[in-house]
């Protein structure tokens, strides 16, 4: 098959690795992780790569992003069937499956994880110039448009909440692989563990979804398959990242993580 990868830059070495092993020929394309802050913007902007594939030349559009703050949310398939991992963020994607991110997660959930990639993007300038103020997590939030949407209040709540956020962690878990173990990330990590007081304790990664991902084929529910012309109407999570996936018109596709 041939198979075009719009991805999160954050996954680049562990896409790049799984692509130079996959039987698959593939077509690679990043987009800036800063698009997580602002999921609206980042679906436009997601959207527009997905309707600029070209038509009749791929067999499928893999998109390497998980719920990820509802950025999935309203994506549409347009010529080429596209092809989504059901997980609750990249995390899922570095420890390869729902199952060991959910048993890691509840081990302790004052887990904060640390990526090569992550590390990486969030040392130089992202491309997204919308960045105002960042939880750290993947979210900004605009005051004013939280005035608008749920009162001024409320609003100074959530603000002065997010501001807060490290506090609700105390520990770093680094996610390696032995392709990235000769690069400062670890250390990096370290470092910031240090500085925010938090326990540092590293794991090994595992890229056998993402392998598969790249590969196929896409059968058991760890993927969906988005025929040309449908898409995601809504995704809304649960505990634990139980996910439910609603493909348009009307189609329900649970993610029983």
């Amino acid at each position: 098959m041939f198979l075009k990868v719009i991805a999160c830059e954050v996954g680049f070495r562990e896409v790049c690795a799984c692509a130079s092993r996959s039987v698959n020929r593939i077509d690679l394309e990043f987009l800036p992780q800063g698009y997580h802050d602002v999921p609206q913007d980042g679906s436009t902007a997601l959207q527009a790569r997905v309707d600029a594939v070209e038509k009749d030349k791929y067999d499928a559009i893999l998109l390497g992003y998980g719920l990820c703050n509802q950025i999935l949310s309203g994506i549409q398939a347009r010529d080429t069937p596209m092809v989504l991992m059901r997980a609750h963020d990249c995390i899922t994607f570095f420890l390869g499956s729902r199952e060991r991110y959910n048993d890691v997660f509840t081990q302790e959930t004052g887990t904060y994880y640390f990526t090569a990639g992550w590390l990486e993007q969030r040392s130089r300038a992202s491309q997204v110039e919308i960045r105002e103020q960042s939880a750290g997590m993947g979210m900004t939030l605009k005051y004013d448009a939280l005035v608008e949407q749920y009162g001024e209040e409320n609003a100074r709540y959530l603000m002065e909440t997010m501001s807060t956020w490290s506090q609700h962690y105390t520990r770093g878990l680094f996610i390696g692989f032995d392709f990235t173990s000769h690069l400062p990330a670890k250390r990096k990590a370290q470092e910031i563990c240090k500085e925010r007081g938090w326990t540092f304790e590293e794991i090994e990664g595992d890229l056998s979804l993402l392998q598969q991902r790249l590969d196929g084929p896409w059968e058991d529910d760890s993927f969906l398959v988005l025929p040309s012309g449908a898409g995601i109407e809504r995704v809304t999570t649960t505990p634990l990242f139980r996910s439910s996936w609603r493909r348009e018109p009307t189609t329900r596709v649970d993610d029983r993580g």
